[in-house]
């Protein structure tokens, strides 16, 4: 039992001004968090104890599902990056430290790094410790903070430069293997989610900077969410919006016969697909070829989508490149021939395709057939390009950004959309960090074979404002049992009034013994303001001692999530209360 008097609850009526979003207006109103500066926040002692509860659950599951808890540094030798396959794309994101601290290394990489995930710490440890397949699979784990040099942190503990984090590492003997750890991790993922009172949905992913063969975001759907979760109900697909693909192209498609020799004509200061649907010209969007240019680790690619369609960026990653980004007019122009607004990849047309590192197709292009493009002659374009004839087309892939209506891939039927914030993700590496780093193993027949790995984590803090997002009224927050920082709140309208105060005692008591953690407001305040910081806070039940009751013979009862207020006779009070616990934590 803890009382409100001596602890430390510091509630505010109103939102600090910062905040845009319900949760992190809860987060500080409730007394949970106070900020520090842009994405740096200190966690109150309400706050802490969320985390605390979110953080045993959370080690409970995963070493359920295997996990061997370690602790690793926060501070990691520069070396151990730049060895690793990431280092080029992770840097600009790192926080980076000078164990000088004289200031005088600008223009030098750093000496030390500081970790915002495990892998370049994790391999080189195992890589050093095990080295037989006797001692495989093992799965190591951690719950620590992490560190991110977010340019906007922004959402509260949403985007933070500093958060807390359990990321965990498997190790196994070969692919068969690896899928088993990744789906008793993925198991694992489920009953923590659900344990703690968050709908959470397990989407496909794209694996960005971390690599790997496949991946899942475990999502929360939520308004205010940081990505898309494309879905179908009757098929139960999922996959955030850069993994996500559709049945719009089918696959027994025919390549359409041209229509007619490809035709030179002018479109002067005609540089946009719009001003192409427009007349004099009206080709409609889904007639024309997009063409993009990308450099890619230094070297220009080409990218073609309908004209009516977006490039989902996050696709390129499936072609091997590194890095990739838009390439510049400057550099467009000597290869291409033209500037922007006048591109097209027919054979024949480009200036120096041999600069190319490839030209790259999106499959929903076969559904124009034959169409327009630019001629790679500025202010001229194509008609009747033939998508099998005319493009000079090195790998088609999924390229395009699906939209919502579109047929699901599996069930056909339409697929939807609705935010979500990404509170989880789990991969499949594969041997790509344990073959850079020589993480090898020996089997029976004394052969040497990389261990096949996987990566996951869960934010611990971004989970418990996503609950909040997930679990609110216009009253407060309205705290899972799970995770509340107290589980019973004993509202005393009179502390100064001895039998109130023994009360309160003994159904706190009564309460403990049932399992929950008990709260008692013994504060000299109005019940208003008591009520209302009730509900602020978000505990789930309440149980309200005023001296107008107990001259009656009663205590009031209620829930956090019901408006109905019980009168529970005295004589009554610990045995209903007790049992209003155990059906909370669904006690028989």
């Amino acid at each position: 039992m803890k009382l409100w008097s001596q602890f430390f609850i510091p509630t505010l009526k109103e939102s600090p001004a910062d905040a845009d979003i319900t949760s992190h207006k809860l987060l500080v109103r409730a007394g949970l968090v106070r900020k520090l500066a842009g994405g740096l926040y200190t966690y109150l002692p309400l706050g802490l104890r969320v985390m605390r509860k979110i953080t045993q659950i959370c080690r409970e599951e995963i070493e359920r599902g295997g996990g061997i808890e370690l602790e690793m540094p926060h501070l990691h030798p520069v070396e151990n990056w730049q060895h690793g396959p990431r280092w080029p794309a992770a840097r600009e994101i790192m926080f980076r430290a000078d164990s000088a601290g004289d200031g005088k290394r600008p223009s030098r990489e750093p000496e030390f790094v500081l970790g915002p995930t495990h892998e370049e710490v994790i391999t080189p440890l195992v890589k050093a410790e095990i080295t037989s397949y006797r001692d495989l699979p093992k799965n190591f784990y951690q719950i620590a903070t992490k560190f991110r040099n977010e340019i906007r942190p922004r959402y509260g503990l949403m985007r933070a430069r500093e958060f807390v984090m359990m990321d965990a590492y498997s190790f196994d003997v070969d692919d068969p293997h690896a899928i088993v750890s990744y789906q008793r991790m993925k198991a694992a993922y489920e009953a923590f989610f659900r344990r703690i009172g968050a709908h959470a949905i397990a989407v496909e992913a794209d694996t960005g900077v971390m690599g790997g063969s496949f991946s899942h975001e475990f999502m929360v759907p939520a308004e205010v969410g940081d990505d898309d979760v494309i879905y179908c109900e009757a098929s139960g697909y999922a996959a955030n919006r850069e993994k996500a693909t559709s049945a719009l192209v089918p696959k027994d498609l025919a390549d359409a016969a041209p229509v007619g020799a490809t035709e030179l004509f002018p479109t002067p200061g005609i540089v946009t697909i719009a001003a192409l649907e427009a007349a004099p010209y009206s080709v409609p969007a889904d007639q024309q070829f997009k063409t993009l240019v990308f450099m890619g680790d230094g070297k220009p690619f080409v990218v073609i989508l309908r004209g009516g369609d977006e490039l989902e960026e996050a696709k390129l990653g499936s072609l091997g490149f590194t890095l990739f980004r838009p390439a510049t007019p400057e550099e467009i122009e000597p290869v291409m021939g033209a500037r922007p607004g006048s591109l097209g990849a027919v054979r024949g047309t480009i200036k120096n395709a041999g600069a190319l590192a490839g030209v790259f197709a999106d499959y929903a292009i076969r559904l124009i057939g034959n169409g327009v493009t630019g001629a790679n002659q500025d202010g001229h374009h194509l008609r009747n390009v033939n998508v099998a004839r005319d493009l000079a087309v090195t790998k088609f892939g999924d390229f395009r950004r699906v939209r919502p209506g579109e047929p699901c891939p599996l069930s056909g039927q339409p697929l939807q959309v609705r935010r979500g914030i990404e509170v989880g993700h789990i991969f499949k590496l594969g041997t790509k960090y344990s073959e850079k780093y020589g993480a090898a193993y020996t089997d029976d027949q004394k052969q040497s074979h990389p261990m096949v790995m996987g990566c996951y984590g869960i934010g611990i803090g971004r989970t418990m404002q996503a609950v909040i997002e997930q679990s609110h009224d216009a009253d407060g927050i309205v705290w899972p049992w799970a995770i509340a920082p107290y589980q019973v709140l004993v509202c005393v309208l009179d502390p100064q009034l001895p039998e109130a105060m023994e009360l309160a005692t003994r159904l706190a008591a009564a309460a403990e013994a049932a399992g929950a953690d008990v709260l008692v407001d013994d504060r000299a305040e109005r019940p208003g303001v008591k009520f209302k910081d009730a509900d602020l806070i978000g505990i789930p039940l309440r149980v309200t001692i005023g001296g107008k009751g107990l001259k009656e013979g009663i205590i009031e009862l209620k829930a956090r999530t019901s408006k109905d207020v019980r009168k529970v006779p005295l004589a009554e009070a610990e045995t209903q209360l007790a049992a209003a616990v155990h059906s909370c934590r669904g006690v028989a």
